[in-house]
C-alpha cells in the first residue's frame, strides 16, 4: 500500500456514519411518509379531475415514485443497520443487490405531464434528487472502483466534488 492511500480519509464512509446521512434519512423517510399521505388523500382527489392522459400518466408516474422511494427507503434502512451493528457489510451487500437505484426516471416531456397536479410533480422532483444523492453515495461507499471510473483521468478528488456541485446547483 502506498503511503498516499494509508492517509486517506474515505468521505464516502465518514458521511454514512455523519449527521449528514441522519439528515438524508430523515429526509428521505419524511419524503415516503409525506408521499404516502398525499397518495392516499390530495393525490387521490386530485388525480379523479384529471384528464383522461393525464389520469393515465399519474397512474403510471405514482407507481414508479412510490417504487423509487421504496428502494431509496431500503437502501436507506440497510445503511442505517450497517452504521448500528445491526448488520455487517457482507450481510448489507449480500441485500443490497435487491436495491436498484439507478431507473425509475421520469419523462417530464410526455403528453400530459403539465396538467399533473403541482403538489405530485413536487413530490417526483424531490424523490428524484434523493435518489440522485443516494445513488451517489452507495457507488462512493460500495463501488469506488465504478466511482473513480466516472471521473476524468486528470481530475481529482476536489475538482470532481466542484463539478458534481455545479452540477447539482446549475439544474435548479
Amino acid at each position: 500500500m502506498s503511503e498516499t492511500s494509508l492517509n486517506t480519509v474515505n468521505l464516502a464512509d465518514h458521511m454514512a456514519n455523519s449527521a449528514q446521512f441522519k439528515a438524508l434519512y430523515a429526509e428521505g423517510m419524511g419524503l415516503v411518509e409525506e408521499t404516502a399521505n398525499y397518495l392516499d388523500g390530495p393525490g387521490r382527489a386530485a388525480s379523479k379531475g384529471l384528464p383522461r392522459l393525464a389520469g393515465v400518466l399519474y397512474a403510471a408516474e405514482s407507481m414508479r415514485l412510490t417504487t423509487r422511494l421504496m428502494q431509496m427507503a431500503s437502501w436507506l434502512l440497510l445503511q442505517r443497520a450497517v452504521n448500528n451493528g445491526e448488520m455487517n457489510r457482507d450481510q448489507v451487500l449480500a441485500e443490497k443487490n435487491k436495491v436498484r437505484l439507478d431507473s425509475f426516471n421520469c419523462d417530464r416531456t410526455a403528453q400530459g405531464w403539465s396538467d399533473l397536479p403541482d403538489a405530485f410533480k413536487d413530490l417526483v422532483e424531490r424523490s428524484l434528487r434523493i435518489q440522485n444523492r443516494v445513488a451517489l453515495l452507495d457507488r462512493e461507499i460500495y463501488r469506488p472502483a465504478e466511482a473513480a471510473a466516472l471521473k476524468p483521468d486528470n481530475e481529482n478528488s476536489v475538482q470532481a466534488q466542484q463539478h458534481l456541485l455545479q452540477t447539482v446547483f446549475s439544474k435548479r
